[in-house]
């Protein structure tokens, strides 16, 4: 995806809150921003793509998952950073969607450097951003899992 870091317009990424025996699947970023963070998997949207259709592909790229059952909305997030300076260095439209992981293993591919079922009742011991854990918790609620 080029144009990335200083912007002419924000860019569309695609976020998937998977679930699995109250574990919630998380990936660590290998692009920026927020490299080497933990994170939702997902990815940039395709010209022509639905964001439905965006989830699907990012979460089969990034974790070799395919997910052939139903998404739930979750929510819109703006994810902007700025630099010292104040420009924008990075403006992403999120918006986050929640399911239930196909059967199989999850495999880290794409851009995603490590990935990992994290169980819910120990999300506050790994350092994710303020917005992501919140999704977290409204996707579980959402999907009835366990309350973080």
């Amino acid at each position: 995806m080029s144009g990335r870091e200083y912007p002419s317009h924000p860019r569309i990424g695609v976020g998937v809150v998977l679930f699995r025996e109250n574990a919630v699947l998380l990936i660590r970023r290998g692009t920026p921003p927020r490299l080497g963070e933990w994170s939702l998997p997902g990815g940039g949207q395709e010209l022509g793509e639905t964001v439905e259709e965006t989830a699907r592909r990012e979460i089969l790229e990034e974790t070799g998952l395919a997910i052939d059952g139903a998404l739930t909305f979750v929510e819109v997030v703006d994810a902007i950073v700025r630099d010292e300076a104040g420009r924008v260095r990075f403006h992403y439209t999120l918006i986050d969607f929640a399911g239930l992981a196909p059967d199989g293993v999850a495999v880290a591919g794409g851009d995603c450097a490590a990935l990992a079922w994290v169980p819910l009742a120990t999300l506050d011991e790994l350092p994710l951003w303020d917005r992501t854990r919140a999704v977290i918790g409204k996707a579980a609620s959402l999907l009835g899992q366990r309350s973080l």
